[in-house]
């Protein structure tokens, strides 16, 4: 008989915690996991599910527009966001409800309840005050949005998590940020009518990205309406007795808007875990370190997901709750390769990468060859629509193999995904290049640039 209630115990049901509970309860671990909120994490209750059908939700708009150019005629208009709402909150609990009897029917014993550390093995209850323990320990609490509390006025800011339940979608917004969920709730807004503003602190939105998508997009997205003030951020916001906010800027703007979002990052979620009293390392962030098999400075705690500050995306989350299960308790050890992700923003127009960036790539090499088109999109030759699309592949110049492909336009991020299959194969420019083109298709483009459009060469 085990000294411990479980082999192994998840802090956190989201997508990470979740599969790990469950791989490890199919090798025959006893598992048990405390989710505090609901099942699903961030990624289905306020983040990527919710944020894409809001998506598909805002190009509607557009798609009406659109339909005329094909001989459509579409008549008096109208959008309800609280029946979108309603719709949303109907698909997140049937998503929740799935995530909770694929638990049950593996065998994991949950617990609606935030749990905290009492030592290294041993976990309290917040909700009953019972304790449990156990041989290994996961933590998979994810991560918290952030606001700016130096900002006076920050408490009539949302958050992404708010944005979700408004009860009132608002005439403006000020978007705070320049990445992922900044982008993309510009769009949906702007997309639902919504007069909108994204007020970025850097030059140019999108930091990290390849230089050349990051130009193209914005430039896209403050064509269809949004816009887009750079080097700058709110300094001082106030509520008026309409209702309505005053938003003061650094460089001096003023701006009168219902809403402002601040979408400038998250913070990993530690605070009041009690990992003092288990011993674990955090970094300077409150992010928790790990080794490469997730693996804390405790031996025997875990920890997965956006809560290690590594790569914040829930395939990667998933994937390492997976290694880490399987190592514990399937007689598989595996660990994560973190170095080669494809991605997607859902920004309008659609972004989709895999890969190094130029940038990144001339650190490895200095001799690149760079394919790059930028064209009118097949459809858009009859809507009117000024639209463009992008596609960047960078091959090393001394060895052929592709280094990394940039998309912008429709479906980006499904084409992404099979080119992250090709790259991880180590496909060269000569494999795209006797690939036979799917015509017509935009994504014909790939396989049918021949002639590089840039020359990189080291001295």
């Amino acid at each position: 008989m085990s000294e411990f209630d479980f082999d192994l115990f998840v802090i956190g049901g989201g997508s990470g915690g979740v599969r790990a509970a469950r791989i490890a309860a199919t090798h025959g671990a006893k598992v048990g996991l405390a989710e505090e909120y609901r099942y699903g994490g961030t990624c289905v209750i306020r983040g990527c599910v919710p944020k894409k059908l809001f998506v598909y939700a805002s190009r509607f708009s557009e798609e009406f527009e659109d339909a005329e150019g094909f001989g459509w005629h579409v008549g008096e208009r109208s959008f309800s966001w609280r029946q979108l709402i309603a719709a949303k909150d109907k698909e997140i609990t049937r998503l929740e409800g799935i995530y909770r009897r694929n638990l049950d029917n593996t065998g994991v014993t949950c617990f609606d309840s935030r749990a905290e550390f009492v030592d290294d093995h041993t976990l309290r209850l917040t909700a009953t005050g019972e304790t449990v323990t156990a041989k290994y320990i996961l933590v998979a609490t994810g991560g918290a949005a952030n606001l700016d509390p130096d900002v006076p006025g920050i408490e009539h800011a949302i958050t992404s998590n708010e944005a979700f339940h408004l009860e009132e979608l608002p005439e403006s917004v000020m978007v705070v940020g320049g990445g992922y969920i900044a982008v993309e709730f510009a769009g949906i807004f702007n997309g639902l009518g919504v007069k909108t503003q994204l007020m970025y602190r850097r030059d140019m939105i999108l930091n990290g990205f390849d230089m050349d998508l990051r130009e193209a997009v914005q430039e896209e997205v403050a064509k269809k309406g949004v816009e887009i003030i750079t080097d700058d951020v709110p300094v001082r916001i106030v509520r008026r007795p309409d209702g309505r906010l005053d938003v003061t800027s650094r460089q001096g703007r003023t701006c009168v808007v219902d809403q402002i979002m601040y979408a400038i990052g998250r913070r990993p979620n530690t605070e009041g875990l009690g990992t003092d009293a288990a011993g674990i390392i955090l970094k300077p962030n409150g992010a928790i370190a790990v080794d490469a098999a997730s693996r804390t400075n405790v031996e025997h705690i875990y920890a997965v997901g956006d809560v290690t500050d590594r790569v914040a995306l829930t395939p990667v989350a998933i994937r390492e709750g997976h290694a880490v299960a399987d190592t514990l308790f399937g007689n598989n050890p595996w660990t994560v390769d973190h170095s080669l992700i494809a991605t997607a923003v859902f920004s309008q127009p659609e972004l989709g990468t895999v890969g190094l960036t130029q940038d990144q790539a001339l650190e490895l090499t200095p001799n690149l060859d760079i394919y790059k088109a930028k064209f009118r999109p097949m459809k858009h030759t009859l809507s009117g629509r000024d639209e463009k699309m992008l596609m960047k592949v960078i091959v090393n110049a001394d060895d052929d193999r592709v280094l990394g492909v940039h998309l912008m336009g429709p479906d980006a991020g499904e084409l992404a995904q099979v080119l992250g299959i090709c790259l991880q194969m180590g496909a060269t420019k000569a494999d795209f290049d006797r690939t036979v083109a799917v015509h017509p298709t935009a994504a014909e483009e790939l396989v049918t640039m021949r002639a590089p459009t840039e020359r990189l060469r080291g001295a």
